[in-house]
This record gives C-alpha cells, sequence and structure tokens, in this order.
C-alpha cells in the first residue's frame, strides 16, 4: 500500500452543547456519516473547551434555554471561544444560541422580541439576494427561540425571517450562524415540546400537532440543504462572490 493510497481520517468536529441529554441531530448524523468523530463539550456543566482548535476540523454550538446574555462564567467562556476559532480559522457553526454567541462576540446585539413573540415550530424563510449564491434554501424550517440577533459590520445577511428578521448570516469565509434548528429530528421534536414545560404557553408558539405534521412535509427537504450547508461550511466556502 503507497502512502497516497491510505485513507486519511478527518479531524474530529467540537460539539459544545447546553443540556444534559443534548443531541446533535441531523447535524451530528451528516458530519459522522463524512468520517468525522464528534468531540461533544458540555462547559455548562463542567467540561473544558480545548486550548487550540488546530486537531479539530470545525466547532459546532448549538441551542439551549439560555441567554447569551446571562452572566454565567460558561456563557461567557463560550462567547470568548468564538474569537478563538475565529481567529484559528476554524470553520464555525453557530445554532440559535450559539448563533447568538457569534453575533455577541461580533458586537451586535441579542435580545426579545418587542412584543414578546417567540418562534416555536416551522415558520418561513426568505433567502436574501446573498444567501441564493448557495442554491435554493429550504422555504421553511424548525424554530425554538424567545431571542433573535441583530447583525455585526462585516456580515452577510442570507435568510430573513417575518418575525425575527435576522434567520442566517456568515462571517468571514467559514462563521455562519443559523437561528433556526436544521439538526431537528421527529426525536428531538417528542423530546423537546415534552420537556419544555412552559412552551405552550409563549406568544406565537405552535401545537405540538402541527409541529410534527410540519415536519414529515420539510424534513427531507431541510436534510438536503442541511448536507449541501456542511460541504460549503467545511470547505470554508461562505463568502460571497
Amino acid at each position: 500500500m503507497t502512502l497516497d493510497s491510505r485513507k486519511v481520517t478527518p479531524a474530529p468536529i467540537l460539539m459544545i452543547m447546553h443540556g444534559e441529554s443534548s443531541s446533535a441531530g441531523r447535524i451530528g448524523q451528516l458530519l459522522e456519516k463524512r468520517g468525522h468523530c464528534l468531540d461533544c463539550r458540555k462547559p455548562r456543566f463542567g467540561e473544558a473547551l480545548p486550548k487550540t482548535l488546530k486537531h479539530h476540523a470545525g466547532v459546532v454550538v448549538f441551542g439551549g434555554p439560555m441567554s447569551c446574555n446571562d452572566p454565567d462564567c460558561y456563557i461567557k467562556d463560550e462567547i470568548e471561544f468564538v474569537g478563538q476559532a475565529l481567529t484559528e480559522k476554524t470553520p464555525f457553526l453557530g445554532i440559535c444560541l450559539g448563533a447568538q454567541m457569534l453575533a455577541k462576540y461580533l458586537g451586535a446585539s441579542v435580545g426579545k422580541h418587542p412584543e414578546g413573540k417567540v418562534e416555536i415550530g416551522y415558520h418561513q424563510l426568505h433567502t436574501t439576494a446573498e444567501g441564493k449564491a448557495f442554491g435554493p434554501w429550504p422555504s421553511e424550517v424548525y424554530q425554538w427561540h424567545r431571542e433573535g440577533l441583530e447583525l455585526a459590520p462585516g456580515c452577510t445577511r442570507l435568510a430573513e425571517g417575518a418575525v425575527f428578521e435576522n434567520q442566517a448570516f456568515s462571517h468571514g469565509s467559514s462563521a455562519l450562524g443559523l437561528q433556526f434548528h436544521p439538526e431537528i429530528t421527529y426525536a428531538l421534536i417528542n423530546r423537546w415540546t415534552v420537556m419544555a414545560q412552559d412552551w405552550k404557553d409563549k406568544t406565537g408558539a405552535q401545537h405540538r400537532d402541527g409541529q410534527l405534521d410540519a415536519h414529515m412535509l420539510n424534513a427531507g427537504i431541510v436534510a438536503r440543504w442541511t448536507d449541501k450547508m456542511l460541504d460549503n461550511w467545511l470547505g470554508k466556502r461562505l463568502l460571497m462572490a
């Protein structure tokens, strides 16, 4: 066997999570399909983050019930860690809370809707002219958040929503923030709607049955988009032409 014919094992992906039973869902499945191991860390529960990312192919920061405005030390540490990923030019993907942490690190504000609205369930997504450079996006995506984000200078808006305007944005060639949840699976919707007891009382929250029905219609489309998105992200092809 020659050196060139040996199979190269992809570097692991750092997965930062915020719940005791958090799952990487479809994102994790697609990354493992590409041969990446998942290095899952939960700073909220005392697990340390690596001092360098030179041994990782990328970083994914998932969502959670907390706010990036909270004073907890692990929140501040994670926001600071965003800067490490950007400095080392390691592909960074922020999902929901992770996207808000990226925005916060870059100097943008994060906060609740002025009318107290939330996005829980499937909502329409509108692609910007810049976002269309990546091909067709799903028309509906799964949401679960009560706060939204502003865009910092140097960021490019890729997708918009009716309730919270900024739904997807890029920064440089390798940092991507998504307010929605492309990792969602049927099992995760069932888990979230059972574990989060107060979600039904929020203004704008969709009924559980409606969420599951919409998932059956949109899951395949979102999965195909997510697969292509991960290729762009890992290949550091997020700069607009």
